[in-house]
């Protein structure tokens, strides 16, 4: 049985009522069930990785949080781990490609804010490694988005988008819903992160 416990820390987005009406299909991961709790949540206090109840079952784990709750099989967190998937493997059932460009907005936003108090006290090493993970998981949110896209289409279909938030953000934006605009937004994550790394290597070398 795999262990629980999941990288990182996901501090809670912006509530979306509507989402709890979608099909109810199993996470991929437990990051995920996370996510998606936070995106459905009352939006205040510690994220769902800290305040989640997370309970056995035969086939996976029942995580709930403020009278939400999702599924996990255990395959599917195996084949994650596995596979080195953050989120999971597949497209998710949960969460909506605009809710994926606003999540990885929000890790991005997240590991911009810490770096710039990390280079003022480059000394912990707990504050390392959440910028690492925040730009990684930024990264594979987007990738998440970039699922949904038909096979040689430019830009996401407006059907794509089930929950509030989601169509919310895609009509408010739908130029950031491109193929050309989400490759440039992982391509600037990756190297974010890259550059994050590169940088404090060479700060850490005496020579």
């Amino acid at each position: 049985m795999p262990d629980p416990a999941v990288p990182g820390e996901h501090g809670p987005v912006e509530p979306d009522d509507d989402l709890a009406g979608y099909g109810g299909g199993p996470a991929r991961s437990l990051v995920e069930a996370y996510v998606h709790l936070d995106l459905t949540g009352p939006g205040d206090g510690p994220g769902a990785a800290e305040r989640a109840v997370l309970t056995e079952e035969q086939e996976g784990w029942r995580v709930r949080l403020d009278g939400g709750e999702v599924f996990v099989p255990y395959a599917a967190e195996t084949e994650a781990r596995r596979e080195e998937l953050t989120f999971g493997s597949g497209v998710s059932e949960l969460i909506d490609p605009g809710q994926w460009v606003l999540v990885g907005a929000t890790y991005a936003r997240r590991a911009l804010e810490a770096a710039l108090f990390f280079a003022a006290d480059p000394s912990s090493d707990e504050r390392y490694q959440a910028i690492v993970s925040d730009w990684r998981f930024a990264a594979d949110a987007v990738l998440e988005a970039l699922k949904f896209m038909p096979e040689g289409a430019g830009e996401l279909p407006a059907a794509s988008f089930w929950t509030e938030l989601g169509r919310t953000a895609y009509q408010g934006e739908p130029a950031r819903f491109t193929r050309a605009r989400l490759e440039d937004d992982l391509a600037y994550y990756r190297t974010a992160l890259d550059d994050f790394l590169r940088l404090h290597a060479e700060g850490d070398d005496p020579a």
